[in-house]
């Protein structure tokens, strides 16, 4: 994708003026994700009111790829919203075996989940079996 895709498109990757904020707005790189998110932040002006309380600075990614929000780790996820001061990486347990890797979102995609019955399947589901009873305000 040319500059004119990176002026005009949001959704893949980050546009000219995030790049812009990121770099020339005082936005200081703080960490990169396994997946190549880069994280950054601003300390806000004294006093800006960013919705019901004071924050001392503003935080956000640039993603490496499409812009898909579930592609940010949990650990970023918190501290994006404010729930720590240190960036992620100083404090992480290490890596226990069992934890899966990151699997991307597949809904709208060909890999996406579809049980028995969906449309995508051909619509036929198992007929129920005496199981449900149907309410009636007179029982």
């Amino acid at each position: 994708m040319g500059i004119f895709g990176k002026i005009f498109t949001w959704w893949d990757g980050a546009t000219l003026g995030t790049h812009w904020w990121a770099a020339r707005a005082g936005g200081e790189h703080v960490g990169t994700d396994a997946e190549g998110n880069k994280y950054y932040r601003r300390k806000a002006k004294d006093g800006v009111n960013t919705g019901s309380n004071i924050q001392n600075e503003k935080r956000w990614v640039i993603y490496a790829g499409a812009n898909d929000s579930s592609r940010v780790p949990a650990e970023w996820h918190g501290w994006l919203h404010g729930s720590g001061d240190d960036v992620p990486e100083s404090h992480l347990p290490p890596p226990k075996i069992w934890e899966a890797d990151y699997t991307p979102n597949a809904t709208g995609t060909a890999a996406a989940y579809r049980p028995q019955g969906a449309i995508e399947r051909g619509g036929q589901r198992a007929r129920a079996d005496g199981d449900y009873e149907a309410w009636s305000p007179e029982g």
